[in-house]
């Protein structure tokens, strides 16, 4: 993976997050409960913190692999963009349960990412 797109890659999630987070606080404020506006939120925070990690990974690439630049990618797009998905089908009434299950597989693909990058800090 190159230090670009890495670079890139984090920039693309922040800058997601940023308006995400807007969108969420003014937009979906009207339309949400407390709870899905928490659930929604959790999505965007986890999003930035690991776009943020992807930058740092991205500017110093000593500890970078391959396996960490997916696991963190697809962590956050599987972890926060299926929040987003069971929220705003819940607010629409429709709520897309199969993205119920996809939640945690990016939890965990999150997880594996710090556990690799722990791994190549060695």
């Amino acid at each position: 993976m190159t230090q670009q797109t890495i670079i890139a890659t984090a920039s693309l999630f922040g800058m997601l997050s940023v308006i995400f987070g807007a969108f969420g606080a003014h937009a979906l404020k009207k339309i949400l409960s407390n709870d899905q506006l928490k659930s929604f939120e959790t999505g965007v925070k986890y999003q930035m913190y690991h776009a943020i990690v992807l930058l740092v990974l991205g500017i110093n690439n000593d500890f970078t692999t391959k396996s960490i630049y997916w696991c963190f990618t697809l962590g956050i797009i599987l972890f926060s963009f299926s929040i987003y998905g069971l929220v705003l089908s819940d607010a629409k009434g429709k709520k897309f349960r199969f993205l119920g299950p996809i939640t945690p597989i990016g939890g965990l693909l999150l997880v594996m990412g710090w556990l690799l990058l722990i791994i190549s800090s060695f």
